[in-house]
């Protein structure tokens, strides 16, 4: 993997309509059931928090966040498999947790797999503490996967 370039090629910006083509194409090497068309097109008509990273045009991340009294969530946080590893997941995050403050939320919460090691250093690295467990919540190869709950005061 090459290092993320410096300047002003980068942004986090608003997600649109016309991105999500592109966003497409990164769930679905991302993740083996990965969200559908019409669940991006139904976040951003109810007005959620979507954004992405961007490097010279190109989508390498995508997040989705609902805010609504006080407490904001994180539904979706995903960065292409060939950008891994580089910030830029936590850039994104950052980003939305500057968000929530803004929504004057007083908590963000999210689920993540419990196999999904690299997304939970992350989260605890930022501060979020694990709060519970949701049983059966991710569909998996063989059944259902349980989700981790974590939470972040603000």
């Amino acid at each position: 993997m090459t290092a993320l370039p410096s300047g002003q090629g980068s942004r986090i910006r608003p997600l649109v309509g016309a991105d999500l083509d592109a966003v497409m194409h990164i769930e679905q090497r991302a993740y083996a059931f990965p969200w559908t068309l019409g669940i991006f097109g139904d976040c951003l008509r109810v007005g959620y928090c979507c954004w992405c990273y961007e490097i010279d045009g190109r989508i390498l991340a995508y997040g989705v966040m609902s805010v609504a009294v006080g407490e904001s969530h994180i539904l979706n946080l995903t960065v292409d498999p060939g950008s891994q590893r580089q910030g830029i997941g936590a850039r994104l995050m950052k980003h939305f947790l500057q968000l929530a403050r803004r929504h004057n939320a007083d908590i963000v919460m999210l689920e993540v797999r419990p196999s999904n090691t690299a997304a939970i250093r992350l989260y605890e690295k930022l501060g979020f503490n694990e709060i519970g467990v949701r049983r059966d919540y991710y569909p998996a190869q063989h059944g259902r996967e349980d989700a981790l709950v974590l939470a972040l005061s603000l």
